[in-house]
């Protein structure tokens, strides 16, 4: 089996020109159009700007930073104050590509960090009078939809149902879809309240190689209760169980799984590998100290605390749908938001 299948990157299109372009037909796509999508998770917020292009879409521009917006909101309840600066600045950062680039119609979504904040609401007015981005507290089922939405042309083709996950930093969402149709059919889905800051906040830490071991062990059985009810309704005897994981987990384990020495999206996303590849990869981080993770290209100190927790999710992930095979996808909620926007129903 090959692990690198036909791959759909995006297509990046050259920047506008800096005078104004004329005003597009009414009721017509036009290159002065350009669209955006903005997620902020509990770990990062990441901005797409695009303008609608043959069937698809083109990305004019992004913006990507980890903000850590749910610090501390395991223990607090409350999104801190230095997590509220440095949210504020990255919005800021995106307002201002926002201008530049004539955005005709955008959408700005917060996930779990915000749903599950006391003082979410009240982050979310700042934000608006601060910066001018409206930001939508959205449902984690919205969430998982966008996503599906956003990443589905990257399963693999098949009969029977796929699983589709993202690992978020203050949740994770399973959607089990059916493909035989464009638009694939969501038949369930779950939400459980563990990503990778909520889970380390929570249980990571430890002394030593056997303390790291056992918070590993002590992660994974509290991500495998949350995931219990939905497991139990999972269809089971499939012939071949296809699988595809969106999120900075699994892109981060591929670019480790292929070695590169920084990310190289054009690599990542569409990456099938064997998940038995992506367990031994997820083992060996669990036992590396906090310095030695950081240390793995792809991953440094930016990560190193976090991809354990995302390890142990994705472990208990195939323990639930034991596929011999993992895609991978660059693509999401952004994308999702955006296929929305500008009414694009097929892959």
């Amino acid at each position: 089996m090959g692990d690198v299948p036909t791959r759909r990157p995006y297509r990046q299109a050259k920047p506008p020109a800096r005078s104004a372009p004329p005003r597009p037909p009414r009721g017509r796509w036009s290159d002065a159009q350009a669209y955006a999508a903005l997620d902020l998770g509990t770990n990062n917020c990441r901005l797409l700007i695009a303008r609608p292009q043959g069937g698809g879409f083109a990305v004019v521009d992004a913006f990507s930073r980890i903000v850590r917006l749910g610090e501390g909101l395991a223990t607090t309840g409350r999104l801190s104050d230095a997590a509220i600066e440095r949210t504020i600045a990255a919005l800021r950062v995106c307002a201002d590509k926002l201008k530049r680039r004539n955005v005709t119609l955008s959408r700005a979504v917060a996930t779990e960090a915000c749903r599950r904040a006391a003082n979410g609401p009240a982050f979310i007015t700042r934000a608006l009078a601060e910066t001018g981005i409206h930001l939508d507290i959205i449902s984690a089922e919205e969430e998982a939809r966008l996503a599906v939405l956003g990443c589905h042309a990257l399963i693999e083709p098949g009969e029977d149902p796929a699983l589709v996950f993202d690992i978020g930093g203050g949740s994770t969402e399973l959607v089990l879809v059916d493909t035989g149709s464009p638009i694939p059919r969501i038949l369930d889905w779950h939400s459980a309240p563990w990503g990778v800051v909520s889970l380390t906040e929570s249980a990571g830490g430890g002394e030593g190689e056997a303390g790291r071991l056992e918070a590993y062990a002590r992660m994974r059985a509290i991500v495998a209760e949350s995931f219990a009810d939905f497991a139990a309704r999972l269809p089971r005897d499939l012939r071949r169980p296809r699988l595809l994981g969106t999120s900075g987990t699994v892109t981060t384990l591929g670019s480790v799984h292929l070695g590169l020495s920084q990310y190289d999206r054009a690599a990542v996303d569409g990456l099938i590998v064997p998940t038995a590849a992506m367990r031994t990869i997820s083992a060996d981080l669990s036992r590396k100290s906090l310095a030695a993770r950081g240390k793995v290209a792809c991953i440094g100190p930016e990560r190193a605390d976090l991809v354990v927790a995302g390890c142990a999710i994705l472990e208990t992930i195939l323990d639930l749908w034991p596929a011999e095979r993992l895609g991978i996808a660059d693509r999401g909620i952004r994308e999702g938001i955006l296929r929305r926007l500008m009414g694009i129903t097929r892959p």
